[in-house]
């Protein structure tokens, strides 16, 4: 939202000659990049622990007698 609310700013600022309203657009479209790149930040952050988390797991299950554990009867 903020970036469209920024280039609608900017754009106004531009048509009517007012700096400041220009600025003041370039500044959210800017806020609004830097909250986009921080949730892509988390959102990469939270993938990587659920493929460790995956990974730990698939290590330990291969210890155990490979992807299935034991479920195959002893003979």
């Amino acid at each position: 939202m903020d970036k469209a609310e920024g280039k609608m700013k900017e754009a106004y600022g531009a048509i009517i000659g007012d700096e400041a309203k220009k600025a003041e657009g370039r500044a959210l479209q800017r806020k609004a990049k830097a909250v986009e790149e921080a949730e892509q930040r988390e959102t990469t952050r939270q993938a990587e622990a659920e493929a460790k988390k995956a990974e730990k797991e698939r290590d330990r299950q291969k210890g155990k007698g490979g992807l299935l554990g034991d479920t195959l009867p002893k003979l």
